[in-house]
């Protein structure tokens, strides 16, 4: 089921936004690239990905590193790619439709 993110002037490049679907929280977020959406949790030790420093890669979708011990993850996967974390972490579909942007978990 897709949700409500927000508008698009909501979302500027850089824009974090943290939202409850259902019993979790997601972090949606624009970056660059686009529009993406991820577990609002880092793996680790549970602390919250929102405010994270992106980082754009040229080949590979950009990650989030998390403020409290430095574990990133890959936006598009939820991939850990560095230690502390070990574990991935839930990835969403995120997107634009009619200057609304929309999450929905992945099939």
């Amino acid at each position: 089921m897709k949700t409500l993110a927000g508008h698009l002037n909501e979302f500027p490049i850089g824009a974090q936004k943290s939202l409850e679907l259902g019993s979790e929280y997601v972090l949606v977020l624009r970056s660059i690239s686009g529009f993406w959406a991820i577990e609002d949790r880092c793996s680790h030790d549970d602390n919250e990905l929102l405010g994270g420093e992106i980082t754009e890669h040229e080949s590979a979708a950009p990650s989030i590193k998390c403020v409290r011990h430095g574990a990133q993850f890959n936006l598009e996967t939820g991939k850990a790619q560095c230690l502390p974390a070990v574990k991935a972490v839930k990835s969403y579909r995120a997107w634009l439709e009619a200057d609304q942007v929309w999450v929905e978990e992945k099939e």
